[in-house]
């Protein structure tokens, strides 16, 4: 542990690796949990979020904390695995205190929080001592605008007043190297509030690829609580079967109204496959697959294959079809993987190539038959076809595991109990032997600490 008077600021936590005594990564952390309290006095920390596998979040509270050096965080080893629930008493720093406009008493004007640092006192208890603020308001890409201050916490007042327009610009600039679903599940745990000024000051694209893995209801309100204008934006920048599934939730005049606001050509898609059956090939697939002409190259098809856009289901084949090349295209010719393309020389033609052994889908097949296709044949991507055997477009395995799974999937661990009564988690983003279902960790119970009650 950083010893007394050590400071660590709050923002060079995020992400960071957590760390059982045998060196097994735990999970990382996400975010530290304060009490406020009242007459000036520093907020206390409580203990830091922590996201393991499953990106399921648990508290860790200080007490179980040996070590916040170098970069990481030492555990003594007792972790209570239970789902972390935040309580009206708590504040989350990250979250809810970044990008917040409070007051310098001395000066009285107004500065924005963009950090805050914590400290540990002499009775080994962790507090909030510093504030590093900067007058005026951040720009969105965080260039400063004004003079940057490190203030003691009783220098500044307004953190314990409701923020009507609190910004997010140094919350996002803590997750700005986080990949989509991870930034979705932040933005999952956040208040409604919250969640919309992170929806705000995100990019369009950024924001699409967020919501395509957010739930449907976080999708919906975040739609909801967009201007037209962009909220008809960021459907454009959703691959065209998640912004139909998400149009599906509206209310029909609303869905209407966004449609006609998108682009011509970006809506025509998502109107196609709002016509589909939800579980169904057409309304399970993608209208982008890799669609190339039979006297196309293999070194086009690779061309195309390492576009980065390209999601790895889809990048795995092309399917070859007739003119035109964009779907519904002509008459569907076949499928040349990935692996085929590898060994053939670059100037193959790709029409040589196809393999037409398998019946594609017709739109209308059922998710059950669907996932027995894909099994049977070990495929990550299904072509789909109407009677006219016109390519409509392509189910991938990840669409089809999206409507097998729970609805919320996204909120469950990745991994169930054994029969002894452990969880056996895998060395991903934290592991964990010997969790028991009673939520302790190593076998000792988790008492309930005087800080925070836990």
């Amino acid at each position: 542990m950083a010893g007394a008077g050590s400071r660590v600021f709050i923002s060079h936590l995020a992400g960071v690796a957590v760390f059982d005594p045998n060196a097994d990564q735990v999970g990382r952390v996400r975010d530290v949990v304060v009490s406020l309290r009242i007459g000036g006095r520093p907020p206390r920390v409580l203990g830091l979020v922590v996201e393991v596998v499953g990106r399921r979040r648990i508290f860790l509270p200080m007490t179980r904390i040996t070590s916040l050096e170098s970069g990481q965080v030492l555990t003594t080893g007792v972790i209570n695995m239970r789902r972390f629930e935040q309580r009206s008493s708590e504040t989350l720093v990250l979250a809810e205190l970044l990008d917040r406009r409070v007051v310098r008493t001395r000066t009285q004007e107004e500065v924005t929080v963009l950090d805050v640092a914590m400290v540990q006192t002499r009775v080994r208890e962790w507090e909030i001592s510093k504030v590093f603020v900067q007058v005026g308001r951040p720009s969105r890409l965080r260039k400063a605008k004004g003079e940057t201050l490190t203030l003691d916490w009783h220098d500044v007042t307004g953190f314990s007043l409701a923020e009507e327009d609190q910004g997010a610009a140094n919350l996002l600039a803590t997750f700005d190297q986080l990949r989509p679903a991870d930034l979705a599940n932040v933005m999952h745990h956040l208040s409604a509030k919250r969640r919309a000024e992170v929806a705000a000051a995100l990019d369009d694209e950024r924001l699409a690829d967020v919501l395509e893995e957010l739930p449907e209801d976080d999708q919906v309100e975040i739609i909801g609580k967009l201007k037209d204008e962009r909220a008809a934006d960021v459907l454009e920048a959703m691959d065209p079967d998640d912004a139909a599934d998400l149009l599906s939730e509206l209310p029909g005049e609303e869905a209407e109204r966004l449609l006609q606001l998108m682009e011509p050509d970006e809506a025509a898609p998502v109107r196609r496959l709002l016509t589909y059956e939800e579980n169904t090939a057409g309304g399970l697939m993608t209208t982008e697959p890799i669609v190339l002409e039979p006297d196309a190259t293999v070194a086009e098809a690779l061309a195309l294959v390492r576009i980065a856009d390209n999601k790895p289901a889809l990048a795995a084949q092309v399917f070859v079809c007739r003119a035109p090349s964009e779907t519904p295209t002509g008459k569907y010719l076949g499928t040349v993987h990935f692996q085929r393309l590898l060994r053939e020389p670059p100037y193959t033609l790709v029409g040589s190539l196809v393999d037409d052994d398998l019946d594609p889908l017709p739109p209308d097949t059922p998710l059950s038959l669907i996932t027995s296709y894909l099994a049977t044949y070990n495929m990550v991507a299904a072509p789909v076809v109407d009677e006219s055997d016109h390519l409509l477009g392509a189910v991938t395995v990840d669409d089809v595991l999206d409507h097998l799974l729970p609805d919320d999937w996204r909120d469950a661990a990745l991994h169930t109990a054994d029969d002894d009564g452990t969880y056996r988690g895998a060395h991903v983003d934290g592991t964990y032997r010997g969790a028991h279902v009673d939520g302790t960790y190593g076998g000792q119970d988790h008492e309930r600490q005087a800080t925070g009650g836990r």
